[in-house]
């Protein structure tokens, strides 16, 4: 671990500023991780950084999460993206399409936990272990190794985002996770974890969770919803771990449009099988990746009428699991 803590340092030599950059619409995970970063960089050099991301932080948990953390991401507009500085991405890589990197950009630093997909990009330094269930396992142990003090604030959004990307240390768990949130939890502020947690929703939130219900087909153990047009991107995300609560259900998946993109979460209780999954149904259409028990994909709808390409997706996904017979039940009568 030191000589990746060297490394990381050692490929920011020189730097004076760089632009830290999650993934689009960014989870918990994906936030603790910018913000751990940063702390990281400042607590250790007189490197300047910024946070940025592209989207919408629509989950009520999520926004509960950026105002605790002081508002420390600025969500960017198209145009303003500008490779001025290096960049770090975090819980995302080049290549994927779920983030706002610019052409020929300059990477310094790739921290993730998903599957390797850098490749040949020119990246100074790389730290990709898809064994490990989240980012903030991993930038917790920098913070460890670096040997800085860890506020409370930063603990509580790193347990955070640990908690949720593995659903509690129930899914994708590794040693380093259980080790992060046994370094963590004596440090959290646990008042504040459970406002997060507890976030109050809007109305809007019911009724979209019933359109989402009412949509619902059950085949066998697969559910399958479209939810149409979210106000939110990351609703289908936020629906599909909910029906995965159901009783007998192996596989949830939750399409819907937001503005120009088609939107498809995927959650499973089991351990593999989720990315490959919808890399095999979205295909060269858009871009999906993901883990083995939680994925997704996107697809710019263009002209495309996204409620036709619900029912092409759909049908390909019961010829996936092998319905395509089975007729499905709805879930509310």
């Amino acid at each position: 671990m030191e000589k990746r803590l060297d490394a990381l340092f050692e490929a920011v030599r020189g730097v004076h500023e760089i632009t830290i950059l999650p993934h689009n619409n960014p989870d918990p995970d994906a936030i603790a991780s910018a913000v751990a970063l940063r702390y990281l960089l400042t607590q250790k050099s007189a490197i300047k950084s910024v946070i940025v991301y592209r989207g919408i932080i629509g989950r009520a948990e999520n926004k509960a999460l950026v105002r605790y953390l002081n508002f420390p991401l600025y969500r960017l507009a198209r145009a303003q993206v500008e490779p001025c500085a290096p960049f770090a991405l975090v819980d995302t890589q080049p290549g994927t399409g779920n983030n706002a990197l610019p052409a020929n950009a300059e990477i310094a630093i790739v921290i993730d936990h998903h599957p390797n997909r850098v490749n040949g990009t020119p990246v100074d330094f790389v730290d990709v272990r898809p064994d490990v269930g989240a980012a903030s396992s991993i930038m917790t142990e920098y913070l460890r190794q670096a040997d800085v003090d860890v506020p409370s604030l930063i603990a509580t959004a790193l347990f955070y985002g640990i908690k949720t990307d593995t659903m509690g240390l129930g899914r994708g768990t590794s040693t380093l996770d259980m080790e992060a949130i046994c370094y963590l939890l004596p440090k959290i502020d646990l008042e504040a974890l459970l406002k997060i947690e507890r976030a109050q929703v809007p109305v809007s939130y019911f009724k979209n969770l019933t359109e989402a219900l009412n949509a619902a087909r059950i085949y066998n153990d697969i559910v399958i919803s479209y939810l149409g047009v979210m106000q939110y991107p990351d609703l289908t995300a936020e629906t599909a771990d909910f029906l995965l609560r159901m009783k007998g259900v192996q596989w949830v998946v939750c399409m819907g449009t937001h503005k120009e993109r088609f939107i498809i979460s995927v959650r499973t209780q089991n351990t593999i099988g989720a990315g490959q999954f919808i890399q095999t149904i979205v295909g060269e259409q858009g871009v999906a990746g993901g883990h083995g028990s939680m994925a997704g994909g996107q697809v710019i709808l263009g002209d495309k009428n996204p409620d036709d390409l619900a029912q092409i997706f759909a049908e390909k996904m019961r010829n996936y699991f092998g319905v395509a017979n089975v007729v499905g039940k709805a879930l509310t009568t």
